[in-house]
């Protein structure tokens, strides 16, 4: 059944949501924490809880929508993610800031959900320029965020959280009106939610382990551990080796943000009917790691600044390609499934990464976290081009058995 432009535009504005949100707090979130604890390690640990809630119920959200259908999870996530945001404006406490970031992290997993939507309404050689578009909205989403927060900052401190909050709100009702459901009762699983399909380490490790899926949920994992990575260090690394002011990195960051949503929202899908998506992915990750280097090595300004843009390109190519590659590989009344361990993944990645170029900055050298990411790509370009041999034409040996009943 082919998306309509509802469903699609609240799928776009889904996502958009989740970045927008994300990026319209990065300016005020020290701020608001000062009160409490005025170290960095707490506006870490906030991130860390953010992603671990998320990693924990990224595939419980995916396997709920696998059986009660998209449209639900989707419209109860979006909504509690605007409670989180309500609960991180009004504060008050620590514990109380802890509390908002876990609930939105638990209601952020919807990305899978929105995911396995698209595949449910979208042919296998389609999907890579349809997830372009879901990288075009992260895009737009990191570009305008961050702006929109430090202007609503001259309203209040807590004035970005609320008006997050009423974004989110605004998508639920929309979404209530306008988005139909993708998965049909017929393509839905029969077997009941266990407790063990609540552990998110079983279900990934279940997918991981299908031949299907093993080396792309490798490449998943280098590609999220590599990005996660060089972005949560980038302000540090400009301003030790170049001094750059935050106003600065900040317009960097946005025509990163420009490169990726114009890559995935246009070009992608233009060029992906031409190459397929192991072409595109093989691009994107060997795009990405040369460019790393430039950066790790740089010595201008605008060198940081083609390279990184650059960057934004072949990362913007693999992303949707990536997934494209992994939708492929399984049935369709297993996207949410599949899709939520990806994600899981990705989400263990994000954890690591950050740290990981904490520790090489610190130990090794400022340009350290860009070089070694660009291993870390190279590695999930290794893992691509070791899946050759195998097929990606929507139905994998695994996805032709019969549907649970």
């Amino acid at each position: 059944m082919p998306p309509n432009r509802k469903a699609l535009t609240f799928l776009l504005l889904t996502v958009f949501l989740d970045l927008l949100g994300a990026g319209i707090l990065l300016p005020v979130i020290p701020y608001l924490v000062k009160p409490y604890r005025a170290d960095a390690t707490t506006v870490g640990l906030l991130t860390l809880a953010f992603s671990a809630a998320q990693f924990l119920a990224t595939p419980v959200l995916g396997a709920l929508s696998d059986r009660h259908g998209r449209r639900p999870i989707l419209l109860i996530s979006v909504f509690g993610s605007g409670l989180g945001y309500v609960l991180f404006g009004i504060g008050g406490s620590l514990a109380v800031l802890y509390c908002s970031r876990l609930l939105d992290g638990v209601t952020g997993g919807n990305i899978s959900t929105a995911q396995a939507y698209i595949a449910d309404v979208t042919p296998p050689e389609d999907r890579a320029k349809t997830f372009g578009l879901i990288g075009a909205a992260f895009g737009l989403g990191f570009i305008i965020g961050p702006v929109a927060g430090g202007f609503l900052t001259h309203i209040s401190l807590q004035a970005p959280a609320y008006a997050a909050a009423l974004l989110a709100f605004s998508t639920t009702v929309l979404g209530y009106f306008g988005l139909p459901e993708s998965l049909p009762p017929d393509r839905r699983r029969a077997t009941p939610l266990t407790i063990a399909d609540l552990n998110p380490i079983r279900t990934l490790i279940q997918n991981f382990n299908r031949p299907a899926l093993r080396l792309l949920f490798l490449a998943a994992f280098t590609f999220n551990f590599a990005n996660s990575g060089f972005q949560s260090n980038f302000p540090v690394f400009t301003s030790a080796r170049f001094g750059l002011s935050p106003d600065q990195n900040g317009l960097i960051l946005a025509g990163v943000g420009v490169a990726a949503a114009i890559t995935q929202g246009l070009l992608v899908r233009r060029i992906n009917p031409i190459f397929g998506e192991r072409k595109l992915a093989l691009a994107g990750f060997l795009t990405g790691a040369a460019t790393l280097v430039w950066t790790a090595f740089a010595r201008s300004t605008w060198e940081v600044t083609v390279a990184m843009g650059l960057c934004a390109f072949g990362v913007s190519l693999a992303s949707p390609a990536l997934l494209g590659l992994i939708s492929q590989a399984v049935s369709g009344y297993e996207q949410g499934v599949v899709l939520g361990a990806m994600t899981s993944m990705a989400s263990l990645a994000r954890i690591g990464g950050p740290y990981w170029a904490g520790v090489t900055f610190d130990h090794i050298g400022p340009g350290a976290p860009y070089w070694t990411a660009a291993l870390w790509l190279l590695a999930g370009f290794a893992f691509i081009w070791m899946r050759s041999g195998q097929p990606a034409t929507g139905r994998s040996p695994a996805a032709a058995t019969p549907h649970p009943r």
